[in-house]
């Protein structure tokens, strides 16, 4: 810039951007250049792109920390029965130990002793209900010296038993799965589709893919057929060797041929 600039002068100098009325306008904190003359042309484009660039960005609320997808452990002045207690109170299917250790936040070795202890203290006190692991998981049940008075209360006189039909089918299901149709009715040596709806509507079997060979609909126990039976898993079912003819490998053979 010239020493000697005029008061007039220096009243009427704006920078580059200030003259360019249809340009964009830098940041308030871009880079100000007050000594380049008026009438001298300057590229500026440098300088307004660092401080463009240099500026933050506004931050992305989809980015910010949620506090409420965070998980919460249960802190240590809390009791973790009680916190067992009030999830397996509303729980309507059997909770596994990993699951429950991942919501608490706590490790499953905890997890699992204190489950153990009030299952053992609901025992000791003699509760009507107690704390059982079934079907892969922890629930609470009524025990099983008061279910005669708690059948009256949920049937009210009413009959829920399962047919012999569907009894067998369900036996040929539990033993053989995954099964198909076809395999069962040539076990029972009589059609099963009737059966089959009905085990399906009571929960008891559901479908589990198809078989690769003749594309039939594969069939299997639930969940639900566990709790009933008081199982843990389909490996806990006693030994079906006892109960069979002793032709059972013959009619096996004829049924693959």
């Amino acid at each position: 810039m010239s020493e000697h600039l005029r008061a007039d002068e220096v009243a009427e100098w704006r920078p580059p951007w200030q003259r360019r009325e249809d340009g964009p306008r830098p940041p308030e904190d871009a880079p100000v250049r007050p000594d380049t003359p008026a009438d001298e042309p300057v590229d500026d484009t440098d300088e307004y792109a660092r401080a463009v660039s240099a500026k933050p960005e506004p931050e992305d609320p989809d980015d910010a920390d949620d506090p409420a997808s965070d998980s919460i452990p249960v802190p240590e002045d809390v009791d973790l029965g009680a916190v067992l207690e009030a999830i397996l109170m509303i729980a309507e299917e059997p909770l596994t130990e990993d699951f429950l250790s991942s919501v608490l936040d706590r490790p499953r070795s905890q997890v699992r002793e204190e489950l153990g202890r009030l299952s053992a203290e609901y025992t000791g006190d003699g509760r009507g209900f107690d704390l059982r692991r079934q079907a892969g998981g922890w629930r609470f049940y009524s025990r099983a010296e008061y279910a005669p008075y708690v059948e009256r209360f949920v049937t009210d006189g009413a009959s829920a038993r399962l047919t012999k039909a569907a009894l067998e089918t369900l036996a040929v299901v539990a033993y053989r799965q995954p099964v198909t149709r076809g395999r069962i009715s040539a076990i029972r040596g009589v059609n099963c589709d009737g059966v089959i709806r009905t085990l399906l509507a009571r929960g008891l079997v559901e479908e589990c893919g198809t078989d690769p060979d003749s594309t039939a609909t594969l069939y299997r126990t639930t969940t639900l057929f566990l709790e009933k039976i008081g199982l843990d898993s389909v490996d806990q079912l006693p030994e079906l060797a006892p109960f069979l003819p002793d032709d059972v490998t013959d009619i096996e053979e004829d049924e693959q041929r």
